[in-house]
This record gives C-alpha cells, structure tokens and sequence, in this order.
C-alpha cells in the first residue's frame, strides 16, 4: 500500500525517467527543424561544426596530457617518472570526465542531425550483405529516448522489431565526435556484417569512417585499420581474442587495438552472461611424437596411468565382493570411491554406480572424506585411499594431482622436479643481498626466472598428458 501511494505521489520510477529526458527530446526536435532548411553538404558539414566544439573545449586539457606524456617517456629517474605516471593518470581520468560533459551538452544537436540525416536517405539504396535494400528508417521519439539511455551506460530493453540496430546509430555517432573509436559488440559475426554495410549507409553520408571486424583476418594491417575507424562492428569473441593477441604482441606496432574508450553491447545478456561462461582461449601447437619435451614425459605417464589401472581394477574387484556380502557395504563404497578418484571414466566403475543404491551410498563417502580433511592428519581415516593411488583426479574440475607415490615414480632420479619455488620469496632475497652488484643481480634474477619457467613447463607438461591419457576420451 505505501508503495503504491508512493507511486501516486511521486510517480513510478519509469514515469520520474521520462520526465527526466522529455525536455531532451523536445530540444533535440526543435534542433531538426532548424536542420530542415540546410542543404545536403550543409547537413553533413554538421559533422566537422561538432568535432571543433570538442576540439575547442578540451584542446587545452589534450595538449597538457600529451606534454606529459612525452615528459614521462623522456624522463630517466625513476622517483620523477612515477610523479609523471600519477599526473598522467589522472590527466586521463579528467579529459574523460570533461569529455562526457562536451558530449551531454552537444547531444540534442547530435542525435537531430542522425534524424535529419535518415530522413534525408529515404528512398534511397544500400546493397547489404550482397542484396539491395532500401533505406526507410527514421527515428521515432522512443528510439531516442533509447539512444540517450545507451549512451549513459545503461541498459535499453527493446522488443524485436522496435529497431535496436537503428537506435544503436543515435549514441555511436556522437561519440565517435570525440575521435576514440566506438565499438558496436555483437553475438554473431552476420549481423556485425550486415549492420556495418547497412548502418554505414547513414554513417559514410555523416562523413564518418566504418569498419567490420569480421571482414577482415586477425594480427593483419586490414583488421588495424577496422579498429581505426570512428565505428567498428564485430563479435564479441573478435574483440575478445584481439584483446588477447594485444597483450602478447612483442612491439606497441603490432598491436591492432588502441584504448578503449565507447562500446554498445548487443543482446548484453547473451553475450555478458550466456557467452561469458566460455572463457576466450588461444591455444599453441598440440604436443606431438616429435616434441622433445612432450616425447620424455609421455612414455612415463602411460606408465604410470598402466599401473593406476590396476590399482582401480583391484578396488573395483574388492568393491564387487565386499556388496556381494552385504548390498549395502560402507567399506565396499570405499573402495568405489577410490576407484573414481583414480579413473573417473573407467567402465566398469561407471556400470557399477548405475545399480540402485551405490551412487548415493559413494556420496555418503565422498561428503565424508571432505570432513575427514579438516581434522589432524593423524586421526584422517581416508588416508590411505589417496596414497594407494599414483594420481588423483577431479572430473568436474577437469584437474589432476600426483600424489607421493606417483612423484616418485614419475622422478626416481629428481625428487625436487616438482618442488616449484615461490619466485617472488627468492628474488625479494636476491634483492636484499648487499653482497650483489647490480649486474650480478640481474643475472641471478634471470636464472631464476628461467628455472622457474622451465619446471613450470614441464609440471604443465605432465598434468595434460595426464588428463590426456586418463580424463579425456577420442
């Protein structure tokens, strides 16, 4: 009942949005009808007459920030060059801030010259996606309304239909003025294509540049120059991957991306929830016969996952006598759960816990052990399970562990191979060490990363072939 007086006083809270931004939508109506009366290249001069209120405004605040930049760059101390870092930083943070002030205030005449422009282009023909289209679309006022939420961050719901891919033109091209790039994600890379060719339409005749990510090939000068244009379209797996590559690129030149500054995300629920649960991952060469690397280890771990299969099979035979004696047998589900700590995937442990009872009852064990874990090590009861094992595996986790025994037969000649060292513990130790020169330092620190790098490779090494060998099915 409060809620609804509330309402009746104050409205809801869509009713106190609207009032918010109707005034906007009035000014930028009465802004295109002043538009009406100008001429074709008048209209598109329009683009340049926005760009200059930007560049007037805050060309003061660019010049200082790239002075220090340059500063930062040329300065050797490192006391200095933090002080430069900090000031940079925080020049940054205020050009975005008065940029998006810039960019409110210009928005009314913005968003009436992109009306303008698509009544202009009615009637007029497109070729998208290799068809001929013509263009027949000119903003409603709830579409700008749509536009405006959009380009404070939030979040636009729209039906099917309601124009979404034409209410996306509103907040890109007024913040393409500021000459950063805006980004336009989206879930496939059809629709980036068709929306680049038949929103371009409208873009190109504003004078404005537009690229497709999904029209050109990764790491190539074509897909830099997509990301250089004022509009780039693409999948967000495309921008995701281009995002990883930047951060592994050996130069700043071969990077294809510059900084982020403006991106609408199309269906945001797909891609920021559905498709966010799929990590983005660039994988290397697959291991094969001929790696020198791969071909030491992979002899031992099939040894290893041979003799891990008799010590299953044994648990398994145990665990069919053991139920055999009594249907319902806490030491016979035990063993089970021995079994599936070793080979998740074995058949015939896979047979068993289809039998009425005996997933429950390695369950109960399962639960059990993860008590047993947090008492003493002395008074665990399920020890012993572990250590008769060579690996233990986590099927839902896709991970897998040596235990004692498995160390030590997959290393009876290097019992430290899978002792790794906390890194930063030894070079802090390195760096204390006033017995060191400054060269010799750096010396030490080298060895020491690279012995790092390679046991951590070959731990990698070994923990995939295993999941290889025992986890993963042709």
């Amino acid at each position: 009942m409060l809620k609804q007086a509330f309402a009746k006083v104050f409205g809801t809270r869509f009713d106190r949005e609207l009032k918010r931004i109707q005034p906007i939508v009035d000014r930028i109506l009465e802004i295109e009808e002043e538009l009406g009366s100008l001429s074709d290249a008048d209209l598109q001069a329009q683009t340049e007459k926005l760009r200059a209120i930007l560049h007037d405004r805050l060309g003061e605040l660019r010049g200082e920030l790239e002075d220090r930049r340059q500063a930062k760059h040329a300065c050797a101390d490192p006391a200095e060059r933090d002080g430069l870092t900090s000031e940079v930083n925080d020049l940054e943070d205020e050009l975005k801030k008065q940029t998006v002030i810039v960019l409110d205030d210009i928005l009314p005449e913005a968003f009436a010259t992109v009306r303008e422009a698509c009544r202009r282009l009615v009637g007029t023909s497109v070729v998208v996606t290799g068809h001929a289209m013509e263009w027949d679309m000119v903003p409603y006022d709830v579409q700008l309304i749509g536009g405006l939420v959009l380009h404070q961050g939030k979040i636009a719901e729209m039906a099917t239909g309601e124009g979404k891919t034409l209410v996306a033109t509103l907040p890109l091209y007024l913040n393409a003025l500021a000459g950063e790039g805006t980004h336009l994600v989206t879930v496939n890379n059809y629709l980036a294509r068709r929306d680049s060719q038949w929103m371009g339409h409208l873009y190109k005749f504003l004078g404005l540049t537009v690229g497709c990510l999904d029209d050109t090939e990764p790491s190539s000068p074509d897909r830099h120059a997509a990301y250089t244009c004022d509009i780039t379209y693409g999948t967000n797996n495309e921008f995701g991957f281009d995002h990883l590559r930047d951060n592994m690129v050996f130069s700043l030149e071969q990077r294809v991306q510059r900084p982020h500054s403006f991106a609408i995300i199309d269906e945001v629920d797909s891609i920021l929830v559905d498709e966010a649960r799929t990590p983005l991952i660039i994988s290397g060469p697959v291991g094969n016969e001929s790696d020198l690397k791969y071909a030491e280890f992979n002899a031992r771990v099939q040894s290893l996952v041979r003799k891990q299969t008799a010590v299953v099979n044994k648990a398994l035979a145990d665990a069919e006598k053991l139920f055999e004696e009594e249907s319902d047998s806490y030491d016979g589900a035990v063993k089970l759960y021995q079994a599936q700590m070793g080979m998740p995937k074995n058949k015939r442990l896979m047979k068993l816990l289809q039998e009425t009872g005996i997933k429950q009852l390695v369950q109960r064990v399962e639960l059990d052990r993860v008590a047993d874990r947090k008492l003493p090590a002395k008074q665990q009861r399920f020890q012993e399970v572990e250590e008769e094992l060579f690996f233990v595996m986590d099927e839902r986790g896709r991970s897998v562990h040596l235990t004692d025994q498995g160390v030590e037969e997959m290393s009876p000649d290097d019992p430290n191979l899978f002792l790794v060292p906390d890194i930063s513990v030894e070079i802090g130790q390195v760096e204390e060490d006033e017995s060191l020169t400054t060269e010799q330092k750096l010396e030490r620190r080298r060895q020491l990363e690279a012995e790092y790098a390679e046991k951590s490779e070959k731990l990698q090494i070994i923990h995939k072939l295993l999941q290889a060998h025992a986890l993963y099915q042709r």
